[in-house]
């Protein structure tokens, strides 16, 4: 998936992924509490409590399963549509970014992973280890790994470094992927927050009259990220670069740029003739859709009641997440 080159270990923050490169996540209270920000200045919505439409009655007219060879039949895990009340909470306005991603690593040593890759693209590369390195090694990652567009030939090091960290810099509103169901529950623990339950999720995606799509009921692809028009090779953008991709309650990008963790397992709706063998706890949920499914940029994906899953140790270049809160 990530190309790797014989000066990789050098990208790796050494300082950030020694101390953030467990392979588990065991968190406590009192362990999250002292390391926590000390102010959470990341904005919320409030949604507020009342019914909503979830799930939808859809079934596969159009023979996409076919069509496209998918395994499991279209919409039938979305059955059937029903009205659920929900307490107010709140839930994060956009999805949590590489920038406030890399400060929970960094302040929460040892309860979150190193996204892998942000071992090969630059992002992982802290000031003092660029400062220590040969001009030879920096021309290096310069051209092969931020991909920088000019002659690092002519560059010395003082400008090497700050070409890569300008671009550097670009990526820090990205919104995070490469992550695991656990690295997003516990950075939502660290902001006093949690990952959204299913249902919050998506309430805050479709309102409460149960929208197609966060804008409404009629797809359009140019309203949002569908890994086709983002302007980097991973297809993820900076968090909110779709303006009309908003939910009537106001969170962006609930429909594409990053399929986004939630905390249940995948199991069956309530009064469900569908079975999976799927179902049960082996899985987590996630929703949304992301900017890297490809050539399966269908529509279906991009809905607010599709439902996609997961093993929670599973990290793919586009799944994120973002944090829910009681009111």
């Amino acid at each position: 998936m990530f190309r790797r080159f014989p000066w990789a270990h050098a990208m790796v923050a050494i300082a950030l992924v020694s101390a953030c490169s467990k392979n588990s996540v065991s968190v406590t209270e009192t362990d999250v509490a002292a390391q926590r920000p000390a102010a959470d200045d990341v904005a919320m919505i409030a949604v507020p409590a009342g019914e909503f439409i979830m799930g939808s009655d859809k079934v596969d007219k159009e023979g996409l399963q076919q069509q496209y060879g998918f395994e499991a039949p279209l919409y039938m895990n979305e059955h059937p549509q029903r009205k659920v009340h929900l307490d107010g909470f709140k839930i994060d306005r956009y999805e949590v970014t590489n920038g406030q991603y890399k400060e929970f690593l960094l302040k929460a040593r040892g309860r979150g992973h190193v996204p892998e890759a942000w071992r090969f693209n630059g992002y992982g590369l802290a000031k003092s280890q660029a400062d220590a390195m040969d001009i030879a090694t920096l021309r290096n990652i310069a051209v092969n790994h931020f991909k920088l567009d000019m002659d690092t030939r002519a560059m010395d090091k003082a400008a090497l470094i700050a070409a890569m960290f300008k671009q550097q810099h670009t990526m820090d509103n990205l919104a995070v992927t490469g992550v695991t169901w656990q690295d997003g529950d516990a950075y939502c623990q660290w902001r006093g927050k949690r990952l959204p339950t299913e249902a919050e999720w998506e309430k805050a995606a479709r309102g409460p009259a149960g929208l197609e799509y966060p804008w409404g009921d009629k797809w359009d692809p140019a309203i949002t990220n569908t890994g086709e028009n983002a302007d980097n090779d991973e297809g993820i953008a900076a968090v909110g670069s779709f303006p009309r991709n908003k939910s009537p309650y106001g969170a962006y990008d609930m429909a594409g740029n990053a399929w986004e963790w939630v905390a249940d397992w995948y199991d069956a709706y309530p009064g469900a003739n569908y079975h999976s063998d799927a179902f049960g706890k082996k899985f987590k949920v996630i929703r949304g859709g992301g900017g890297g499914v490809g050539h399966y940029a269908l529509s279906y994906f991009f809905r607010g009641a599709a439902r996609q899953y997961a093993a929670p140790d599973m990290t793919a270049e586009d799944v994120g997440f973002r944090c829910a809160a009681n009111r």
